[in-house]
């Protein structure tokens, strides 16, 4: 009997034994947390800069923090106060000296970004985490489930030390400090953990496979896809159920898995619980809390405070740069349906922080978001306001109507004809004209943008599709040093990223 199993799922469902959260709890809870930041970090560097024992003592504490801490990008953090952490500068944006550096380049810039990870950041990461694992409980799982192995594809656990502090993945830093309680239900195991060639590491995870008993899965979709094929090759299975048949959950994030999941179920032998994460390496801002929940609950008790800049002409440029004084909300003036630019103030020293990512209230009474892009992965060259979200729908819905597995897409604006036109490279094995590919996709984008429909007819003259490989556009990965892990193919392609991508394409004979 699953004695340990019936145990851990009865935990579970007394964790989550707890009175819906209200809206007017929100706020609340929102208040309480920017009063704790502001409280552990009032002595700090940035604390005395903007006066927190002032704000603090202010009736109005929300206002007085507005008026008083300007917004900041990645830039101004880390020029003005982070690389002060970087040289072991102890109490500069939080308590303390800062252990932990998550290394992420996002999906907008080439360049590596050091994002700070404090102690009490793991900890609210750990216990987000494990709220999440508390809603399977309310699911009809059977009790054998709480006792399988939980296979997490991620960074390496082998940080680098500079002598001032450890830097690498988030997924590394976490899995690296993972409670000794849940160790054992974690696979692929430390010493595989470790390692950071990202082929070796498949290797290894496809070579014990076997050996596991696998009843949840994590991690980014494109790489998990490209590990199941690599698992149903190497011992010849029709599916990825005859390896791990007890696989129950896929839990993923960092991108919409809407692309991947038509190709992604022809690798499962029965059908999965899907779960979606909002994990950044700023902090877990939301996860799905049921599998048929259109978007994820926002975490808004455990170490983060969240602003919302309405995503519009007036708070952000033609490139998606914010403007100095936007207008900005909070969780309480939120509207449902409308898109927002995501500011946080977290338990690891970043404040008022334009993360990038733009989202939209999916259910504004559970507090359930959908990220609809980033802050400058969107295409408006002439007015067509094209987000991500557009994007990864029209790829789904024409992958279904051709019966298309499309692994990886990215799109850029280009000159045309004296006027504009969007460039598509869409990877995909499957044999298709670009010629029924583009036609499909142009009319789904009209149906599900206006400004798109309007644009076509005007300013934006043409939609160019080129067919690729979809290993394309995971050796161009492999050679910006992306492969696995945190690293997602970005959507949309400018400035230096794209002349590299072409310079690729062109070295590669897969484009003149």
């Amino acid at each position: 009997m699953a004695i340990l199993g019936a145990i851990i799922k009865r935990t579970f469902e007394l964790r989550g034994r707890m009175p819906k959260m209200r809206r007017v709890n929100g706020v609340r809870q929102q208040q309480k947390v920017l009063k704790k930041l502001l409280s552990k970090a009032e002595f700090t560097a940035f604390g005395e800069q903007y006066n927190f024992s002032k704000i603090l003592s202010d009736p109005n504490t929300l206002d007085a923090f507005r008026s008083s801490v300007p917004t900041h990008d990645y830039n101004s953090m880390y020029k003005n106060w982070w690389y002060r952490s970087l040289k072991g500068e102890k109490n500069v944006c939080w308590p303390k000296k800062i252990k932990y550096f998550a290394l992420s380049s996002g999906t907008s810039e080439s360049a590596s970004k050091s994002i700070p990870v404090t102690a009490d950041m793991i900890k609210a990461i750990v216990k987000t985490t494990t709220n999440q694992l508390t809603c399977q409980a309310k699911i009809d799982l059977p009790k054998e489930h709480f006792e399988r192995k939980v296979l997490m594809v991620g960074g390496s656990t082998d940080l680098k030390y500079n002598g001032v502090y450890y830097e690498g993945d988030l997924s590394g830093i976490t899995t690296g400090n993972v409670p000794f309680y849940a160790q054992n239900f974690s696979k692929p195991g430390k010493e595989i953990s470790k390692q950071k060639d990202w082929e070796k590491k498949l290797e290894e995870i496809t070579k014990n496979a076997p050996n596991w008993d696998i009843g949840i899965i994590c991690g980014v979709p494109a790489w998990i896809q490209i590990l199941f094929q690599r698992i149903i090759k190497e011992y010849n299975v029709n599916n990825i159920h005859d390896i791990w048949p007890n696989l129950k959950v896929y839990v993923h994030g960092g991108v919409s898995f809407a692309p991947y999941k038509k190709g992604f179920e022809k690798l499962l032998g029965q059908p999965l619980m899907y779960f979606d994460t909002y994990l950044a390496s700023e902090g877990f801002v939301a996860f799905q809390d049921r599998p048929d929940a259109e978007g994820m609950r926002m975490v808004l008790d455990i170490g983060i405070f969240y602003e919302f800049v309405p995503f519009n002409d007036k708070n952000f440029d033609s490139d998606g740069v914010m403007v100095e004084n936007p207008q900005v909300l909070n969780i309480g003036e939120v509207k449902e349906g409308e898109e927002y630019a995501l500011l946080l103030s977290t338990c690891s020293g970043a404040w008022r922080y334009l993360i990038g990512d733009v989202v939209k209230f999916s259910n504004l009474k559970n507090y359930e978001i959908i990220i609809t892009g980033r802050t400058k992965h969107f295409l408006s060259l002439c007015g067509e306001h094209l987000s991500q979200d557009n994007m990864n729908k029209a790829i789904e819905l024409v992958s279904k109507e051709l019966n298309i597995d499309v692994k990886e897409f990215t799109v850029t604006g280009i000159s045309f004809e004296g006027m504009f036109a969007h460039h598509w490279y869409v990877g995909t094995d499957d044999k298709v004209d670009s010629k029924v590919f583009k036609q499909l996709l142009d009319n789904h984008l009209k149906e599900l943008n206006d400004d798109y429909k309007v644009e076509r007819i005007a300013a934006l003259k043409d939609v160019i599709v080129d067919i690729l490989p979809a290993d394309t556009f995971y050796e161009f990965m492999r050679l910006k040093g992306k492969a696995g892990a945190q690293n997602k193919f970005p959507r949309v392609l400018k400035n230096k990223q794209l002349h590299e991508w072409k310079d690729y394409l062109v070295l590669n004979k897969l484009q003149a």
